[in-house]
């Protein structure tokens, strides 16, 4: 068995096409997630905010481990970042803010920055390539 016990088949989409979805899907769920936790983390305080910020966690790490790049942890976090700070300077017609005032919403955002840094600059080992192939 090769490419990592997977009989033939690697760990990653080899493709162009099928590549370029899977980062579109991960940027859309980025999106999703930073909507959701948005919203979660003002709700349910204490555990709504370790939950948006879990939520984020392992969709970056997810997307790194899937594709095995970097970039599968960036396409997510992009797509996190474009809802969730935009999101903060939306302002509903009564004059409120999206985000509460506290702490929570501040630890929200840096939190989930500091999580997509992290998971974006951690190294993931490379796939096994078989020896029969040519680098």
């Amino acid at each position: 068995m090769s490419a990592g016990g997977l009989g033939g088949r690697s760990a990653y989409p080899r493709a162009d096409g099928a590549r370029i979805a899977v980062y579109a899907a991960l940027v859309l769920l980025g999106l999703l997630t930073g909507v959701a936790g948005a919203l979660v983390q003002g709700g349910w305080f204490p555990l709504g905010l370790l939950l948006a910020l879990a939520a984020a966690a392992g969709l970056f790490w997810g997307g790194a481990t899937l594709c095995r790049t970097k970039a599968g942890a960036a396409a997510p976090a992009a797509g996190w970042a474009a809802a969730a700070i935009p999101m903060a300077m939306i302002s509903r017609a009564e004059g409120d803010f999206l985000y509460g005032a506290g702490i929570s919403s501040y630890v929200f955002l840096f939190g989930g920055m500091l999580v997509a840094v992290t998971c974006t600059t951690i190294a993931l080992p490379a796939p096994p390539v078989s020896l029969d192939k040519n680098r």
